[in-house]
């Protein structure tokens, strides 16, 4: 567990995700995670991003969407409870996010550069959040979480779909 989550609720499949990230401060984990896709980004070329692994699996390009789509999805859910918004927020089907995200047909230089927007704006959103707005607790999906877990689950869900293209893509 965090450090900086101790004293936070959060539901327990979450856990799997944020135990992914090593760093005890938001902040240098979610700018860490950033270089770490820098890195990913520049190595992967146009070819390999239509890729996959099997036939009923996303391709590279419609994983890196699908997590810039989630990034987006979950950081609304961070604002909502950082301004102490009650709401239950609703999930989303991801793999209907995916189906019509048209990601395949789109360049990787494209699909980065939109990754990358949206990682600062995450960036800026978190840096800008008080204690108190981090430590607020909301419902999305019927999953208590609080606003800095939400922070930890974006990094972690990142790290670990690195972690397939890496095992499953990438050295096949």
């Amino acid at each position: 567990m965090k450090e900086a989550l101790k004293d936070h609720n959060f539901a327990e499949y979450f856990k799997y995700y944020i135990d992914l990230v090593e760093d005890n401060n938001l902040i240098d984990a979610i700018e860490k995670n950033t270089t770490e896709f820098q890195v990913f980004f520049d190595l992967l070329i146009e070819d390999q991003a239509n890729y996959r692994y099997a036939a009923d699996k996303w391709s590279i390009k419609e994983l890196l969407v699908h997590l810039i789509d989630t990034e987006r999805v979950f950081c609304y859910r961070a604002l909502s409870f950082a301004r102490f918004d009650k709401t239950d927020l609703l999930g989303f089907d991801h793999d209907q996010f995916v189906a019509n995200s048209d990601a395949d047909n789109r360049t990787l230089c494209d699909i980065s550069k939109e990754f990358f927007a949206v990682r600062n704006a995450t960036l800026h959103l978190f840096k800008n959040l008080t204690p108190k707005m981090l430590q607020q607790e909301g419902s999305a999906n019927g999953n208590n979480i609080t606003t800095s877990a939400v922070g930890y689950l974006i990094v972690g869900h990142a790290k670990h779909h690195i972690n397939i293209i890496e095992e499953r893509y990438l050295n096949e």
